[in-house]
């Protein structure tokens, strides 16, 4: 979660909100991509943390099936992010602050453990909540 926190802080640097992922490999203590947010940088609306992450592992290891991964977030995903995740087969999705608004691992929506679909990944909630949910905070706080 301390790179996660570190790749939130780059985000925030560039005018994004502070969000920041880590994808694991299997071993997991590999990190086989990073990525932070990246929407206002890029002017991309899918420029997620999440997503760029991902994508950044399935180059890395070649394949879109990142069986045994664990994404590591700051921020609970939200649904294209939950998506993303479950289409990406990773294992464990594993995020810090809880995210009432839009997240979709347990708060408002539940999307990566619905049973109806084909792939559920293990939820680790709540590390380094405050550190994480603080980020957010200062952010808009200074906006």
């Amino acid at each position: 979660m301390r790179l996660a926190l570190d790749e939130a802080r780059l985000a925030a640097r560039g005018g994004d909100v502070p969000v920041g992922a880590v994808v694991l490999a299997p071993d997991g203590t590999t990190v086989l991509a990073r990525g932070h947010n990246e929407r206002e940088a890029g002017g991309d609306p899918t420029a997620h943390a999440e997503v760029l992450a991902v994508r950044r592992a399935a180059e890395a290891t070649g394949t879109w099936r990142l069986s045994g991964c664990t994404l590591v977030v700051t921020l609970e995903p939200c649904t294209m992010c939950a998506g993303a995740l479950v289409q990406s087969r990773v294992d464990r999705v594993v995020y810090g602050a809880r995210d009432d608004k839009a997240g979709a691992a347990g708060s408002l929506w539940d999307v990566v453990r619905d049973r109806r679909l084909n792939h559920r990944p293990e939820v680790i909630e709540g590390v380094f909540a405050k550190e994480c949910a603080r980020l957010l905070t200062d952010f808009f706080r200074e906006r």
